[in-house]
């Protein structure tokens, strides 16, 4: 229990509710939200036979990072669990341009996934509390997001086969500094939690303005779980409108344009956003307005290229298929993923390279039009190349002996349009 008379370690069990893992993996930064996971997740399945292993990702920004880390190393080891310290080594510089939080969790959630595969983890639980979610919400409501921009951050995410889990996003960050206060538990704070060029950092510090007016943490968090309901009967009623309209043929999303335009423009506007983000591998989304765009070229049977894809109309179908400018440059060879969802096998590939087939490939395959797929679609497919020769394109028609094939199946399309 806490001062606030909530149970917590009730909050925390609820969330696994379903199935413990045998071997639960915690991300601990050492401050105070992380240091409260750590131990609320010890003290209600340290006796229950999960292995608790800890992981600290030292982004080496701040002098004292190494240190910190090797605070929370001490700390796991009194409570008998096993500490790792992953290291971010190739962070910008001072003065290189960008969102530097942003990489930073970027690459922090790379390392955990990477340290989790290692080590046998299938869940790695983080320690984002209802003040963050708060303060996501009111970030994402300053960029005018939609519904699943408002529903912040979801409790579950898979990335890579490890699945991100946010135990605490209903308790508050006052709750559990007071559950570390009880217990006399120490905590780092990081100077970076007061510096305004952040822009979390200034969300956080309007939030005591807007607490007279009733939006306050726990308010702004429940408006979040509001959207994640609204977002999961959306992305239902997107994923059975999925099932009647689109084919995935040769990579591409293949949309019916007649049923697209009796889509509800929220419906036709989420499942475009996944259709890119299938094509591209893209995380984020694009933005609002040059989606609005997007739809309207489906609906009206033009062109637009949009986020890496490119979208084309022939005959009542648009294809939105990989554009080739950002593939122009990707090489690998036969037998190894090229731009990350293709691999091609075939004959001898010692002298080979696989590249993008592009115009001038195509020009080699008298016979493309006999798959019955439109150019703009097959100049970003993959082919085998001798150095200006081609050799092979499998999806154009001029097999050779090789052939291609996704590394991810087609119907992992339909599956991404529930999750999150």
């Amino acid at each position: 229990m806490t001062g606030t008379g909530r149970d917590i370690h009730a909050i925390v069990q609820e969330q696994f509710r379903s199935a413990l893992p045998a071997r639960l993996g915690v991300a601990v930064s050492g401050g105070g939200d992380s240091m409260a996971l750590l131990h609320l997740l010890h003290e209600c399945f340290a006796d229950v036979g999960v292995e608790i292993c800890v992981a600290t990702v030292d982004h080496g920004l701040r002098e004292a990072s190494a240190e910190e880390a090797e605070m929370v190393a001490g700390v796991a080891a009194k409570l008998g669990l096993s500490h790792d310290i992953l290291q971010w080594r190739d962070h910008p510089v001072e003065g290189q341009s960008g969102n530097l939080q942003e990489q930073a969790r970027n690459a922090r959630y790379g390392l955990l996934t990477s340290w989790a595969r290692l080590n046998g983890i299938s869940v790695v639980t983080l320690g984002h509390t209802a003040d963050d979610q708060a303060e996501t919400l009111l970030m994402r409501l300053g960029r005018s997001a939609g519904v699943s921009g408002l529903a912040a951050m979801p409790r579950s995410r898979a990335i890579d086969g490890v699945m991100l889990l946010r135990p605490l996003l209903e308790v508050t960050r006052n709750e559990l500094r007071q559950f570390l206060r009880d217990r006399d538990w120490h905590w780092i704070e990081d100077p970076s939690n007061d510096d305004t060029r952040f822009e979390r950092v200034r969300v956080r510090q309007a939030m005591e303005a807007l607490e007279p007016l009733g939006l306050t943490v726990d308010s702004l968090a429940a408006v979040a779980r509001n959207m994640a309901a609204a977002r999961e009967a959306l992305d239902w009623y997107t994923f059975l409108a999925a099932r009647e309209l689109v084919e995935v043929h040769i990579g591409a999303i293949v949309l019916d344009q007649r049923q697209f335009r009796t889509l509800p423009d929220e419906i036709a506007h989420r499942l475009l956003v996944r259709a890119v983000q299938w094509v591209t591998g893209a995380v984020y989304p694009p933005r609002r307005g040059p989606m609005g765009e997007a739809k309207d070229a489906v609906r009206h049977g033009g062109s637009f290229t949009l986020g890496g894809c490119r979208l084309v109309t022939r005959g009542q179908r648009t294809w939105v298929c990989r554009e080739l400018k950002p593939v122009a440059d990707e090489v690998t060879a036969p037998g190894k993923i090229w731009d990350q969802r293709w691999r091609i096998f075939g004959g001898d590939v010692q002298s080979y390279e696989v590249r993008a087939l592009g115009p001038k490939g195509l020009q080699y395959c008298p016979d493309w039009r006999s798959v019955e797929v439109p150019a703009a679609v097959l100049e970003g497919t993959p082919a085998v190349w001798k150095g200006d020769e081609l050799i092979a394109a499998p999806l154009a028609g001029n097999g050779n002996g090789w052939s291609a094939e996704l590394v991810q199946d087609s119907e992992e399309f339909f599956t991404a349009l529930l999750s999150h």
